[in-house]
């Protein structure tokens, strides 16, 4: 029941005989069960009915937050995909990869840089380098005292003479004073059941290598050669090679030969080769990233019950859509001859009804082994300027920084947003908050007018009853 038909059906019943309670009337007019009205409600309602414009901004903000998160996505996804055609067209990247094989790996084994040029080559190892090493008379213990005296070290041209038996007057105490004198050897006490001895050793090998410990004056240690260091000796493809270490580069251009035994007069067979394995992988994911890519924006002009993506009418997607869906009918014509790759069919990969890639493996692992100089040539042209460049080129004007056609979007996006708060803003300062003061101040009005009216109606119902008597007096 509204407050005046409350106030209505009150008057109606009151006889005009009998007292008026003012209380009721009050609440009737009030709504209340007391005097007052509550402020603070009051003004929020009326607040909030007039905040209603400023609800289509939000959820216009709302929208525009969402399509802000979905391009962010698409241009991770976008750039992830080109990041794969980058690599794809690197003369370093996948495309370049190679690996090694040896017929003996006990012998020699290798490792070949990006773009090494494919090949066989025959390794025989005579020998293998050695580091110069030396060790001294046998003592009790490493903490033995040494009779007085010294011994000279010649390494490098140099020679460096050492004292013992005063500051150095054990084999610990030598082999710290050599370890801190930088001779290009390092001194270490080996014990074992015989005792202990000195054990100095080159610190790189082969005949350069070698140095010489003098005999010694006093009772200083006296040291004998146990190892002449020597270079390693090898013929590859029939041509002599000395090297200082097991480690050998230059001898095949891009190669490391790891010399690990020797064998006169034993041939190792090294192949050098693309690495499919490895080619492979990385075309996998091209096409693991192009799937991604294109079921998300499917999925933007998918409607599952809840409508379109929020992206579904931004012509910058349907324009990666239709890019996209163009590039898969790249065709590659070698300058002369013929080639046995000239499209993504001829390396097993065919496209779906929904516009994803499959790869058959089967097709695609032939085309590597036999034919890898056309895959090659496919993804990267003549001069980096095959499948691979092309939807690299085309996915870098939507992914580019600078200018790219997802910045743009995003950029006008924002400025929207921007727009949307401003006046969203301007309303509240402008509208609202001068609304609130004024609803409050009169609100507050009524309130305190309220406040005092029951008095002032106690003091009528008073002079009503008088009245009333003063009539049955008479």
């Amino acid at each position: 029941m509204s407050s005046v038909s409350a106030l209505n059906t009150l008057l109606a019943s009151t006889s005009s005989t009998s007292g008026i309670d003012l209380s009721q009337i009050l609440q009737a007019a009030t709504g209340a069960s007391s005097a007052g009205i509550d402020v603070t409600a009051a003004v929020n309602a009326a607040v909030t009915a007039a905040e209603a414009p400023e609800q289509t901004w939000e959820n216009q903000e709302t929208t525009l937050q969402n399509q802000t998160s979905a391009l962010n996505q698409f241009q991770t996804d976008a750039t992830n995909l080109d990041n794969d055609m980058q690599s794809l067209n690197s003369i370093t990247g996948p495309l370049s990869a190679v690996t090694v094989s040896s017929s003996d790996s006990s012998i020699v084994s290798a490792s070949a840089a990006s773009g090494t040029s494919a090949g066989n080559h025959l390794v025989v190892v005579n020998n293998l380098a050695s580091t110069a090493s030396w060790s001294s008379d046998t003592v009790a213990s490493a903490t033995t005292p040494l009779a007085t005296g010294s011994f000279t070290i010649t390494a490098n041209g140099t020679q460096t003479t050492i004292s013992t038996g005063t500051g150095t007057s054990t084999l610990n105490d030598v082999a710290n004073t050599i370890n801190s004198d930088s001779l290009g050897v390092t001194a270490e006490v080996v014990t074992d059941a015989t005792g202990a001895r000195l054990a100095i050793v080159s610190n790189t090998s082969g005949s350069a290598s070698n140095f010489s410990v003098s005999a010694p004056t006093g009772g200083s240690l006296s040291f004998t050669q146990a190892v002449d260091g020597a270079n390693a000796s090898l013929t590859v493809d029939g041509l002599s090679i000395s090297s200082a270490s097991n480690t050998v580069t230059g001898a095949i251009p891009g190669v490391t030969l790891n010399l690990l035994n020797a064998a006169p007069g034993t041939n190792v067979s090294l192949t050098v080769a693309p690495n499919t394995s490895q080619i492979s992988t990385s075309i996998n994911q091209f096409v693991s990233d192009y799937n991604t890519l294109i079921t998300a924006i499917n999925a933007q002009y998918s409607d599952s019950g809840s409508g379109e993506g929020v992206l579904a009418s931004d012509p910058v997607l349907r324009n990666l859509q239709s890019d996209l869906e163009s590039a898969l009918d790249y065709l590659y014509t070698p300058a002369s001859g013929t080639t046995t790759v000239s499209s993504l069919a001829s390396l097993g990969i065919s496209v779906g009804k929904n516009g994803t890639l499959t790869v058959d493996s089967t097709t695609l692992n032939s085309m590597l082994q036999n034919n890898f100089s056309d895959v090659q040539s496919f993804f990267q042209g003549s001069a980096l300027n095959g499948f691979a460049n092309s939807l690299d080129q085309q996915l870098t004007s939507f992914t580019s920084p600078a200018d790219g056609a997802f910045t743009v979007d995003l950029q006008s996006i924002s400025t929207e947003y921007t727009g949307l708060q401003t006046d969203i803003n301007n309303f509240q300062n402008n509208y609202i908050t001068p609304l609130k003061t004024q609803l409050n101040a009169e609100y507050s009005q009524a309130e305190i007018l309220l406040q005092q009216l029951p008095t002032e109606m106690q003091q009528i119902n008073t002079e009503l009853g008088l009245n009333n008597n003063s009539s049955s007096g008479g």
